[in-house]
């Protein structure tokens, strides 16, 4: 199965945005879509839909972030839970530790420093909305339908 690709939902009711231009650019978002898709407690879910203004701490100008999910979540009390996911692979979670600096080691230290600020960003519009921001890195993709 490709790595990227057009997703079509099995349910286009529950998508928040155009079901016909659901894109993935990983097999792990499109397990996601998929969880999202089918799971019952899922009340709704977008991709890519959100917008998220930070300061990248590299050029120190304004940028757009577009988390790759939210989604509403029907929770065990009944009351509803907005989710914000991002999925990504955990080694880019964690700063990169190299001992020389090579080309390779800058690139991954900007894309770091980058994504840290982006998700800075996500958590603090998070919490101003009563929401919650999550990373769902490859450990994670247990819990979600394959």
């Amino acid at each position: 199965m490709p790595y990227s690709g057009k997703f079509t939902p099995k349910n286009p009711s529950k998508y928040r945005g155009d079901p016909t231009n659901i894109i993935y650019r990983s097999s792990w978002e499109r397990r996601v879509m998929n969880y999202l898709d089918n799971e019952k407690k899922c009340v709704w879910w977008s991709s890519e839909e959100l917008v998220v203004p930070y300061r990248s701490p590299v050029d120190q100008k304004s940028h757009r972030y577009f988390p790759d999910f939210v989604c509403r979540m029907l929770q065990k009390n009944g009351k509803q839970k907005t989710l914000v996911l991002e999925v990504k692979p955990e080694k880019q979670t964690k700063a990169p530790t190299q001992k020389r600096k090579t080309k390779s080691f800058i690139s991954e230290s900007i894309t770091y420093a980058i994504n840290q600020e982006k998700w800075r960003a996500a958590d603090l519009f998070c919490r101003e909305h009563g929401w919650q921001f999550m990373l769902v890195t490859e450990k994670d993709l247990g819990i979600w339908y394959k």
